[in-house]
Order: structure tokens, then sequence, then C-alpha cells
């Protein structure tokens, strides 16, 4: 039957940021349904070409809590702007692929283990190559700027994004700009070509050179205009991917035909929503060169003590993860899990258990671990870094010269201390397999949605299908070890290390209230 349906604007969720585009004026249309039309909750607007898409998308009904987080498209704010067919069509190597373009209908859960009956809950945009493009190759002129600190596998990423618009769609004009966003406006670009980024993914670092802030939006958005950029790939951690969602929201005030998108980096694996941020792997097999020298140290001599401080400024996941792959750590300590010195289940008390019970002992340490601490030691006061950032102190040295001061002063026992900190190594080194694998997915997947005209959105594995996320997503909250998840209680298993825990009414405002009154309801039901 033919049905007239008015689309009204979509209410946003209640999560929705700031950053999200507004909604799009009333469309109405007719289509021809069979059943009761499925209504699909959009956290933004329903966009005019993408109308039958979110209508299409089956079993989207009113009732069963199906949420599309969806990102915005170019037509959001320029209705007019043309289409046209995917040069993919044409392609050779994708000549023999079953279905070369993504399904209108293809989302990607963010939650996976539900319960029967349970609401569908959120969903993003699957990633990957779509029928329409809204750039003719021969007009596109992209460029790339890499942002915050370093870490493997951003030159993969680079050089993966060149390739992916020359190959893929015939793109020749790419430009390089140099030592971040600053770069925009204090620096000369470079132009990028496959020739150019041929080998860059076998060296460290990146060839495009980085800093921390630098960030002035209207700056960077003239020059854009200027230079007639209408795509645009950033690089960079959580305070460059608010960066990011900035110059997408001035493009769309000034109203240009330019696609934003984000590939979010960060080596502690604290990007929210995401599986996995790229580099980490690296990360985490390098770290086990640095654990295997301390624990060669410690174990040569007596009383040997080797602490190995790692990255993770307020995730955990590098040292939790190095820990379980090793399997010479005796204790692994993270931001998250505040610990205590001395007293019973103390930290010292387990050092000296295991100095008794094999003559040395190794741990691990998060560079955010255990800062509160030193700060109170040192009276530190709080800064940032250019990146807004709270700048370290070096747990590991305070650490180490408090035990050293402990069991040579108050337990008068001799030990040798082994002090290793691996962070620059390990920041500087190329991506391994795994991870050039992952950044050559992540680039592809933010080239089709930067040509598909999709802007102001990252790209990233949620649940092993790469998607596309709202920047202000995966900025608005850090992702954290969670001590009650199985993860940690593995780490715990392996090492049998004390969790700290012990002690819920000492921990009040260093652990997560939430977090205490599970601890408290375990030990309660354990009785």
């Amino acid at each position: 039957m033919e049905l007239s349906v008015a689309f009204p604007p979509a209410k946003p969720c209640i999560s929705a940021s700031k950053f999200q585009a507004p909604p799009t004026k009333l469309y109405s249309r007719s289509i021809k349904i069979h059943s009761r039309p499925p209504l699909l909750r959009l956290k933004g607007a329903i966009r005019a070409h993408d109308a039958d898409q979110a209508l299409s998308l089956s079993g989207a009904t009113d009732d069963d809590g199906f949420v599309l987080e969806d990102v915005p498209h170019l037509t959001n704010f320029l209705p007019d702007l043309p289409s046209y067919p995917n040069p993919l069509q044409k392609s050779n190597a994708y000549a023999i692929v079953k279905q070369t373009f993504v399904s209108p209908e293809d989302v990607v859960a963010q939650k996976i283990v539900v319960q029967k009956g349970s609401p569908r809950g959120v969903h993003f945009r699957r990633a990957g190559p779509r029928e329409k493009v809204f750039f003719r190759s021969e007009e596109v002129r992209a460029c790339i700027v890499t942002c915050g600190g370093l870490c493997p596998g951003i030159n993969t990423v680079i050089r993966e994004i060149v390739c992916g618009l020359n190959y893929m769609y015939g793109v020749d004009d790419i430009l390089g700009i140099e030592g971040g966003y600053r770069g925009f406006y204090s620096k000369n670009t470079l132009q990028l070509t496959p020739k150019v980024v041929n080998n860059i993914h076998k060296h460290g670092g990146t060839f495009l050179q980085t800093s921390r802030g630098g960030h002035d939006t209207k700056k960077i958005v003239d020059n854009i205009q200027d230079r007639e950029i209408n795509q645009v790939y950033i690089i960079g951690g959580d305070g460059t991917q608010k960066g990011a969602a900035l110059i997408y929201k001035e493009v769309e005030e000034r109203g240009l035909p330019v696609a934003v998108a984000g590939i979010p980096k960060t080596i502690d694996n604290d990007i929210a929503v995401i599986d996995k941020s790229f580099g980490f792997d690296t990360a985490v097999e390098e770290a086990q060169r640095a654990i295997n020298a301390a624990h060669v140290e410690v174990e040569s001599v007596e009383n040997g003590v080797g602490i190995v401080k790692l990255m993770g400024r307020y995730s955990g996941f590098i040292a939790m993860y190095a820990t379980l792959a090793s399997r010479d750590v005796d204790c692994c300590l993270i931001p998250e899990s505040p610990f205590h010195l001395e007293g019973q289940g103390g930290l010292y008390e387990f050092i000296e258990q295991r100095l008794k019970e094999n003559s040395h002992v190794v741990l691990v340490l998060a560079e955010g671990a255990g800062q509160e601490y030193v700060a109170q030691s040192m009276h530190a006061i709080n800064e940032k870094d250019a990146s807004g950032n709270r700048l370290l102190l070096d747990v590991g040295l305070w650490l180490s010269q408090k035990i050293k001061d402990h069991f040579t002063n108050t337990r008068k026992m001799a030990i040798s201390m082994k002090y290793i900190d691996p962070t620059y190594m390990i920041r500087a080194v190329p991506s391994n397999a795994s991870d050039n694998v992952y950044c050559t997915l992540l680039a592809q997947s933010a080239v089709h949605g930067a040509m598909a005209g999709y802007t102001g959105f990252t790209v990233g594995p949620v649940n092993s299908k790469h998607a596309y996320i709202p920047i202000a997503r995966v900025t608005e909250t850090t992702n954290t070890v969670k001590l009650t998840d199985r993860m940690w209680a593995r780490l715990l298993s392996s090492t049998n290390q004390p969790s700290f825990l012990n002690n819920p009414e000492g921990l009040r405002g260093k652990v997560d209230e939430a977090i205490l009154e599970e601890i408290n309801s375990m030990r309660f039901n354990s009785i």
C-alpha cells in the first residue's frame, strides 16, 4: 500500500554530544510498506538521502530499544550536494568481492552479550565503501595531520590513507600537514604520493612530525578554506579528537563541503567505545623485553627487586596485558586499583614474602598508579602539558626509593634494586604485524567514510566490526580497566598478588563508589 510518512526532527539521546549536528528540517515523502513502518531512533537527524536507509533497517521498531548513534553527513547542511557512482565499481581489486558495498541496513551493536528480551541497545553505522560517493576523485584535495605523542603505527596509518585514496579512488592531490595542529597555519605542507610514503611504515615516529596543543579552530579552518581542502584526516588521541570535533563544527557553520575524519590514536588503549587503539599490541609486545630484562637482572642476584614502569596515565591496560603475557611478574599496579605500602596486606609485606620464597620479585607499574602518594610526599602542584594532560610525577623512581628505604632502614634487609623505564623505547618502534593490519583497516575505513560524505566521525572496531562513531562519543569518557571484570581477576589469579581492596573503608575517595559497593556485596554474599 501507499502511505505518506512525515519525518520529524529526531530527538537526540541523553548522551548526545554538543558536537552533534542539529536536527534537520521536516521531510515528507511516500514509501511502499507491507506492514507498519519500522521506526529508527537516531542520535541526530534523519538525513534526506538516508531516509530510505533509515526506514529499511529491519527490526528497528519503536519498542525494541534499538538506538542508532549516527554520524553527521555533509548533506545535513548541504542538502543539494550531488552524489556520484563509487569508482570501486570498476576496481580490479574488488572485482571478485561478493559484496563490494556495505548495505544501508548494516549496523554494529555496541553490546553483544545481552539477556533474552533485553533492549537491542546502541548501534553504530558499519564502516566500509558505499554505492554513492559525494566527491569526484579529481576534485578531492585531502590533507593528513598527526598530533600528540608518538605511538607505533602512525606512519602505517599515513601510508594507507594515501594509498587508499590513490589506489581505490584515484585521488592524486594529498597534502601532509607538518607539526600537528599548528602546522595548518605556521608550516608548509608536503605533497604525499604512494611513492613518497612507500617505506615510512618501516620506521617509528611520525613522518609528518607532531606537537601538542596549537589548536586554533578559526586559523585552522581558514587555512583549510584558503587551500581548498575538502577532506581532513586527523590522527590523534582524546585531545586531538576534541579538536577535530571543533573543526567539524566550524566547517558546518561556514557551510563548507569538507569531510572531517578522525583516526583515534593512544598507546594507552584508553579510547572509549572501540575495542582497542592501534599501537597497543606493539606496546604490549615491546614491554615484554623490559620485563624479561628486569627478571634476568633480579634473578641473578640475592634479594633482587625489579620495577618496570610502563605507559598508562589513567588506564592500566598495557601493564595488565604485559603482565598476563609475561608470566614473570609478581605484582602489577595500575591507576584504577589503589594500593597501600604498609600494614597487613600491603605491598611491603607482599614483597618480603616473595623475597623469602623466591629470593627475587618483579613489579610492573603503570605510570599513573600511586600518583596521590607521590604528590603528597613531594608536595606537588597539579600541572598540565600543552594538550591539557596532567603532568605525572615519576612514580617508578619514588616507589623504588620507598621500597629501598623500607627494607634497608626498617627491616634491616639488603636488597638489590633494578628500575627500568622503557617508555620512549616502546613509543618509538615501528608497529608489529598485527598493528600494521589494524592500521590498514582503520585508514581504509576512514577513506571510505569521507568519500561517502560522512563527517565529524571517528572510526574503529566495535566488537571486531569497524564502525563510524560520532567523535564526541569517544571523547566523553575514558576507557579504563574495570576491577570487577574477569580480566583483572585473571591477572590476580596469575600473579597471586593481593588485590589491595581488603579494606574498602580505607579506599573511600580513591575507588569509584559503585565498585566499592560491588566489593562489599561480593564479600557479604560469599560469607
